[in-house]
């Protein structure tokens, strides 16, 4: 049986699904990841969130690095992945799409902001450190562009990007969510994370404990591939939209 059909058995069997992206599938459009040789952290240093919060510097080195698109984490288009995980949780197939990127390419994709599980955060768009209101990059890039601190016009609080920087807490909503949805599941469908960083990284042995089966596609081993029922080292985008057509195949044949 190909690793295609064999994912398609297992998404087939399942009536509560559970996918966990990682950098893995957004590379396959073009996003960079973040620890391989060549990925962001080998090109340059991350921000701490102590040192964006102590110093503008550090704020205006960590808004060019925004509006510059040095990072490469925004303006890519979704893949054949996004868009396969978004038709399963359209068929209610898939309960929850738990992530670690920060690009929104699952909502670009599709996939309803509310099914989406942002680990991370989110690097299109700003929030508040104090009052914790949103704000939009474009309504942002006039200060940026007069070398102003980027503060809130609501409260006067420091604006960041709304994602998870190194020292800063992990959301504590999402992470139980994330924990919820996975120890309901029957099926969790790991896409693109090498399973390193935690506490996410633990996620899919909570859900083996759980009872659910464990599948992992990712281009190289990950730590967890002892334990999942189904390991796949193959492309996302193409292995999925080959698993979607197999099931497809078996409805109608049904």
């Amino acid at each position: 049986m190909s690793d295609a059909a064999s994912l398609a058995r297992y998404l087939n069997a399942a009536e509560r699904a559970v996918v966990f992206t990682g950098a893995g599938i957004s590379t396959e459009s073009g996003i960079p990841d973040f620890r391989s040789p060549g990925g962001v952290w080998s090109k340059m240093q991350p921000i701490m969130f102590d040192d964006f919060c102590a110093s503008r510097a550090m704020r205006r080195e960590a808004w060019n690095r925004v509006f510059n698109r040095t990072a490469g984490w925004t303006g890519a288009s979704p893949n054949d992945g996004h868009r396969a995980v978004t038709h399963l949780v359209a068929t209610g197939k898939v309960a929850a799409v738990i992530t670690q990127n920060v690009d929104n390419l699952h909502q670009d994709a599709g996939a309803p902001a509310d099914k989406v599980i942002e680990l991370h955060g989110n690097a299109s768009y700003a929030r508040c450190l104090d009052c914790r209101r949103r704000s939009e990059l474009a309504e942002l890039k006039g200060a940026w562009e007069a070398d102003q601190d980027i503060v809130c016009d609501h409260c006067g609080g420091l604006l960041k990007t709304a994602t998870i920087s190194f020292g800063q807490a992990m959301p504590e909503t999402e992470m139980m969510r994330a924990t919820e949805e996975s120890m309901l599941c029957d099926l969790f469908l790991v896409l693109g994370s090498s399973l390193v960083v935690y506490p996410a990284a633990g996620l899919p042995m909570l859900a083996k404990r759980a009872g659910a089966r464990v599948a992992i596609i990712n281009r190289e081993a990950t730590d967890h591939d002892r334990y999942a029922d189904l390991v796949i080292h193959a492309e996302i985008g193409r292995t999925m939209t080959e698993a979607l057509m197999l099931m497809e195949a078996a409805a109608h044949d049904a």
